[in-house]
């Protein structure tokens, strides 16, 4: 049977590279977006165009209160677009760089990081746990930041630090259901992720690959056909691990 993978986050970055990766290994994809329609369209064009199914779905992953709504959009679409109504795979992935020194940072700027990396996190996978196939997988997104301590990077590498402690939880509790829960944590990657600071800065770029073994940062497609080959079947007893994708950052 066809699988039905979740991506937050997949108009850009890192969830765009994993959607079209499960596309490529024959999944289909339902994937979510917070402010770019017209380009998460088009990865759903992407994905079609390969002869997958997929549907775009707005979602505010710091927006808790609407988790609730969103559940029944994606019910329905379920059931309109695969007669299902459940899915295998959740990839939490959605989120935003804010970064200031610990001396520097705003209560605003670290509840924002906590609402959308850590409390989103958990309450939108505790909404879609009736949603979510028995026999599942839950893949969440950390950093490379949790292992190595770059200066004003301490309340996001914080939180992904929580993300990570949290996946191992998930998968004590969802073992009953035979749900796998593992955490994906990359290294510097360039994209416009905290503005594009690795990809668009050449000093900062510079930095992330002379502490890289492979010497260079990394692109999307570095981390979105790992997740896809994680969750394909051949990696079933891979559980409760913290997965770090960094061509070898900080060794």
């Amino acid at each position: 049977m066809t699988t039905i993978s979740l991506v937050t986050g997949a108009s850009r970055g890192l969830g765009r590279s994993t959607a079209l990766a499960i596309a490529r290994h024959g999944g289909d994809v339902a994937l979510t977006y917070q402010s770019r329609a017209e380009a998460a369209q088009a990865v759903v064009a992407e994905i079609e165009a390969m002869g997958r199914k997929a549907v775009a779905l707005h979602l505010d992953t710091g927006d808790i209160a609407a988790f609730g709504s969103f559940a029944d959009h994606l019910r329905t679409a379920l059931r309109e677009t695969w007669a299902r109504e459940s899915f295998d795979h959740l990839v939490n992935n959605a989120g935003h760089g804010d970064y200031a020194l610990i001396g520097q940072t705003s209560e605003a700027q670290f509840d924002g990081l906590v609402n959308v990396h850590f409390k989103g996190v958990y309450f939108l996978t505790q909404t879609l746990l009736p949603l979510i196939a028995d026999g599942g997988r839950i893949v969440n997104l950390s950093s490379g930041l949790t292992r190595l301590a770059y200066p004003g990077y301490a309340a996001y590498a914080a939180v992904k630090g929580a993300v990570e402690v949290l996946t191992r939880y998930m998968a004590k509790e969802l073992g009953g259901r035979g749900i796998a829960v593992n955490t994906v944590a990359p290294g510097a990657i360039e994209t416009d992720f905290g503005g594009g600071a690795v990809r668009d800065n050449p000093e900062i770029n510079k930095i992330f690959a002379q502490m890289t073994a492979l010497g260079r940062a990394g692109l999307p497609d570095d981390i979105g056909p790992m997740i896809a080959s994680l969750l394909a079947e051949d990696n079933r007893w891979v559980n409760a691990q913290r997965i770090e994708v960094s061509g070898g950052q900080g060794i």
